[in-house]
Order: structure tokens, then sequence, then C-alpha cells
């Protein structure tokens, strides 16, 4: 056995013993009053190691990468994120002692880029949003490392039929609940990979579930569901760290989703410090989203007179935006004044009240 596949096969060894000394990540029911019938939950992905959803894909890509004899001992590895794959990351590529570098927007909160520094990774500021895979290709060449592309290959890395990915874990979790196989899974897309692990792992299972995506507002993610078109564009980046495109990103399989909604930045700012509020623990904003997300399904199922479960993705964590999105400061310094939209918020949740009409929806 050649070095490289030797230092290989270490390496995956020392990744499946990091999730082997990881536990499960919580489910976590919220009441909804307003709709009686509807049984909403959280998969809390803040509990893993690095604080977010995105340790499961940057295991994945890590894994795929070793097993694609792409990665090399120190050369460093490149990845383009808004922070939290970044982070998730650079704690893996620590493991593994090669270099990180992540390619990141400028205006990347402090708390996400002191924390990819934490695990030893450095941080490239980019300007333009829209510049991050260039840079990163660049910085790849470069350097002579692998530029690990989550946007490409978040879909391809993941095992979508088991081995305990996000799907399979919120099925068997769920098993003792009242209404065990819930009616809608909410994911807001980054890559697009969550969505098409559980749109995937439905249909595998033959499960009647239906998969409900919630885009951010600057995203062409809802835009490319409604037409089909996947040469769409942006010349801006998302206002809602982790979560929507400027770009349809290979990673985003629109066949697998079931509806999608479009939920304007401040509502889901609004819906995150609610969701705040009620957990008594701070969450991103993409968690918010998906609180909209699973609102407008509960909404639905009203509707349709059906009686069932909703379980949404909570992301992160919200100790990374304290100086953004819970620095009021900053919220007034970008435009917005949330409090009449938490009541919104919460009249929704608390009493039944519809969303505003400016959450646009395709599919629902």
């Amino acid at each position: 056995m050649n070095d490289h596949r030797q230092w290989a096969r270490e390496a995956i060894r020392i990744i499946e013993a990091d999730f082997q000394r990881s536990a499960d990540t919580h489910l976590i029911p919220l009441p909804l009053p307003g709709f009686p019938d509807v049984e909403l939950y959280f998969k809390d992905e803040s509990s893993h190691p690095t604080g977010s959803l995105k340790h499961r894909l940057a295991r994945s890509l890590f894994l795929y990468a070793l097993c694609n004899g792409w990665l090399r001992p120190g050369a460093p590895v490149i990845e383009a994120s808004s922070g939290s794959t970044a982070i998730s990351e650079a704690y893996f590529a620590g493991l593994l002692g090669v270099p990180f570098i992540a390619v990141v927007p400028a205006s990347t909160s402090q708390e996400k880029i002191a924390q990819i520094a934490f695990y030893g990774g450095r941080s490239h500021l980019v300007e333009d949003p829209t510049q991050l895979y260039a840079e990163s290709e660049r910085l790849a060449r470069e350097t002579g490392g692998h530029f690990m592309d989550q946007f490409t290959y978040a879909e391809r890395a993941t095992d979508w039929r088991a081995n305990n990915n996000i799907a399979e874990s919120i099925f068997t979790q769920m098993r003792f609940e009242r209404h065990p196989e819930p009616t809608w899974l909410i994911s807001s897309p980054g890559t697009g990979g969550t969505t098409a692990t559980l749109g995937r792992y439905v249909r595998y299972r033959q499960h009647t579930t239906r998969v409900l995506c919630a885009d951010a507002e600057r995203s062409v993610f809802f835009d490319s569901y409604q037409t089909g078109d996947r040469t769409l564009r942006l010349d801006c980046g998302s206002r809602i760290e982790g979560i929507g495109r400027p770009r349809v990103e290979a990673s985003f399989l629109a066949q697998v989703i079931d509806a999608m909604v479009k939920v304007p930045d401040a509502l889901s700012l609004a819906a995150m410090h609610y969701l705040a509020e009620r957990l008594g623990r701070r969450v991103g904003a993409s968690s918010g989203t998906n609180l909209i997300g699973a609102l407008m399904a509960a909404q639905q199922m009203r509707t349709a007179g059906e009686a069932g479960s909703i379980v949404a993705i909570l992301c992160d964590g919200g100790d990374r935006y304290a100086t953004s999105y819970y620095d009021q400061d900053w919220l007034l310094g970008q435009g917005y004044q949330l409090q009449a939209l938490i009541e919104t918020v919460k009249a929704c949740v608390e009493k039944g009240h519809p969303l505003p009409e400016s959450v646009l929806r395709a599919g629902i």
C-alpha cells in the first residue's frame, strides 16, 4: 500500500472515530396554539460539535474527497462558504492536520471568522459574493490544494439512503410521536444538499411526506423552481447567511421538492427573534426562514383539513450573529424595524392568523 493510500486510510479512521464520539442531534417540539391539529418539531442541528447543520455536510465532503483520492497530506483544502460550512470544514481539516482556507464574503459575521480561526483555518475575504467560486479555484491552483466545492458535491457526497443521514435520524426520532410520519419536512437551501437528501430519502422509503424548501429573498432557487430555468443569476449575495444563492447550484434538485416559499428577509429575521424567545436561546436567521416555511405548511394543512406533524431544520445557533442579527443598532443601520413583524409571526403561531402576502409560494 503506497504512502498516500495509507494516509487516506488513517484519515478516514480519524473521521469515523470522531463520528462515533458524537451523539445525534435533538428533536424539539414547538407547540402551535393557532394550529391545534398540527404538531411542529425542530431538528436542532446547532448541537453538533461545530454548531450547525453543516457539520454533517463537512464530514460527508471530507470522506467523499478522501475516497476519491483528492486530498493529500500537507496540501490545503479550500472552500467557498458564507461561514458555517467553513467552520465545520476547518474542524475536520484540523483533525487531519491539513491547512484550510475559507473563501468567504467580506460581510460574513466576525464571530464566524473567529470560529474558523479557532479550528486552525484561514479566512480569505471576497468583496463580491459572486466571485467566491473563481477565487476558490484560483487559490486551489496556486497552492496545489483541493477546492472542496460544497455547492457541486453536497448532494453527491451525502449518503441519502441511510448511514444516519438527517432524514433517517428524523424518522427514527419521530417513531413514538402521535403523528410519526411527518406531513411536511421543511429546509432552507444553502447548497440544496439537505433538501436533496430529504426528498430522496422519503421517496426511497416510500413515505407520503412532502418536502418544502424555504428560500431567502435574495436568491434564485425559488425562481428557478417556478420557471425551470437553471441559468438564472443575481449580482448580489443573500442577506440571510448560510442560505440563498446568486446562481442555481448543481446540488439543488428541484425534482425532489414538493413545494417552495420565498420569504422576505425582514420576516425571516422577525421569525428568528420570535423563535429565539420561545426556545429561550438564540438561533440563526435561516431557522427563522424555516419557521415561516413551517407556518405556511401548517396553513395549507388547516385549509385541507389535515392533522399531522411538521419537522423543520434548526440550522445553527445565534451566538455567531451577536454583532449582526441580534444587534439592534446593526438592524436599524440595515433598515430593519422588526417589532411589528415579530407580532405578526406571534399572531400566526398563537392565533392562526395568516402570514403576509409578501411570502411567495409555489406548489403549496
